[in-house]
């Protein structure tokens, strides 16, 4: 005679359906959490996705993973935030109006409340919607300001001529490693540069580069805004160095960092990382000579 299903004395046990940790594929990025922060923001997309009794209707990648098609780099923000319901960005974020519309899609009020743009009396942006690049904070401008003191006359030389050439820093970038012998003789065995990355206005880097201007990481960004995500479709320095001089781009300055990462045990061979930027500037002989004159004499204002 069988036994009815709650028969004391015979444990029910429920069927779990997601595990306590959790891979999720997120635009190609991989994210590893809790089962609980998926479902800690009730009424959210995730909570939605995550607490129902089956997982048929989810979509998964090719290794099992739960896919989202959003944007993998701005995912991680999200994550944070259903963690303890705090955020936290990096200084100068310049991916807020992107990220407020990644809150709106997972349906998480509080941070799309937190991200909101607010309104100062004059009805100005204060300092949390400043935060991306203000356009107000030009090189020009700023040149202007810090060679004041040298007259109006000085001063009007760095107006553009109304020739229609247009005047603007771009720094291009690159990340490095490379191994050095226990001998610091010897000749280092560097590696090929993986990606050059573009910093500058968005419509002066496109004017220069042109179709080798990588813009997927940022392809929104309107032309009088500034970005550092662009990167060249191609991985030779002097390459980008000539399309810069063709467009009449001096290089003003340059800067390099490098760390050893860790020490091979076998060898004692090291692996260095480096951080390489060089800054480029028009040439314009009124703005170099007064920079020079500036820097020699007096201390920028």
């Amino acid at each position: 005679m069988a036994l009815p299903d709650n028969t004391p004395g015979i444990p029910v046990v429920e069927e779990v359906i997601f595990p306590e940790i959790v891979e999720l594929n997120v635009g190609g990025q991989v994210y590893i959490t809790r089962y609980s922060t998926l479902i800690s923001v009730p009424d959210s997309l995730l909570w939605e996705m995550f607490s129902r009794k089956t997982t048929k209707g989810l979509a998964r990648d090719t290794k099992g993973r739960f896919f989202l098609d959003r944007d993998g780099f701005l995912f991680r923000y999200i994550l944070d935030y259903m963690r303890d319901q705090q955020l936290v960005l990096p200084d100068h974020f310049p991916e807020r109006g992107r990220l407020q519309r990644e809150a709106e899609f997972f349906n998480l009020p509080e941070l799309i409340k937190i991200l909101a743009p607010k309104l100062s009396k004059q009805n100005s942006l204060g300092d949390e919607g400043c935060q991306s690049d203000p356009e107000d904070s030009s090189p020009g401008i700023d040149t202007g300001r810090n060679l004041a003191s040298l007259g109006t006359a000085a001063c009007a030389s760095l107006v553009p001529s109304g020739d229609g050439k247009r005047s603007g820093f771009i720094t291009i970038g690159y990340r490095g490693s490379y191994t050095l012998g226990r001998d610091s003789q010897s000749d280092a065995k560097f590696r090929r540069v993986a990606r050059i990355m573009v910093c500058g206005k968005t419509s002066l880097a496109k004017e220069v580069f042109g179709e080798t201007l990588n813009e997927s990481r940022d392809p929104d960004r309107p032309p009088e805004r500034y970005t550092s995500r662009y990167y060249l479709k191609f991985t030779f320095l002097e390459q980008a160095f000539d399309k810069l001089a063709d467009a009449g781009f001096h290089m003003v300055a340059c800067n390099s960092t490098g760390t050893c990462a860790f020490a091979h045990e076998q060898t004692d061979d090291k692996i260095w990382t480096s951080y390489t930027e060089y800054v480029f500037y028009p040439d314009q002989t009124p703005l170099f000579s007064l920079l020079l004159l500036r820097t020699k004499n007096v201390r920028l204002m």
